[in-house]
């Protein structure tokens, strides 16, 4: 049985984003917003809300159960200062919390994620298994020469 762990986590993701445009709706207000307050635009790609959402799946099957302002610090960034004389020092921000939530809120709808009442979100059996199977369609399209040899 592959797992989410047995995979490279950019491949997984981009499967999941795959999967996901399916099932979840990017909300109008996406096109104006930043994802964080280290940011100048919003994002340019057009499939963003669903890389996002397939990293957001990801993220809370390592490391669930998670909240959202851990997943903020981790999609957060360093924000450049300046004052009137000299560059001020960089600082870490954090991503837009109401991003991360409205997908979570999403992927719960989708029965992919669940509350955990005072510990954050956590992914549900059907999430672990929408996982399990985006990473056994990844592990198929991988190159593995190394393993042809022992056939």
């Amino acid at each position: 049985m592959v797992t989410l762990y047995d995979v490279p986590a950019d491949a997984l993701i981009e499967e999941l984003a795959d999967r996901l445009a399916d099932r979840i709706e990017e909300p109008d207000w996406m096109n104006f917003a930043k994802t964080g307050a280290d940011k100048e635009l919003p994002p340019q790609n057009d499939d963003f809300w669903y890389v996002r959402a397939g990293s957001l799946l990801r993220k809370v099957s390592v490391s669930g159960p998670v909240g959202v302002d851990r997943l903020a610090t981790q999609y957060g960034g360093k924000k450049r200062g300046t004052n009137r004389y000299r560059v001020a020092k960089a600082r870490s921000e954090t991503g837009s919390k109401k991003v991360i939530r409205t997908i979570l809120q999403q992927l719960e709808e989708e029965g992919l994620v669940e509350t955990a009442q005072g510990e954050g979100r956590r992914v549900t059996d059907d999430g672990r298994s929408f996982l399990d199977n985006a990473a056994d369609a990844v592990m198929d399209d991988l190159d593995r020469p190394e393993l042809e040899r022992y056939a």
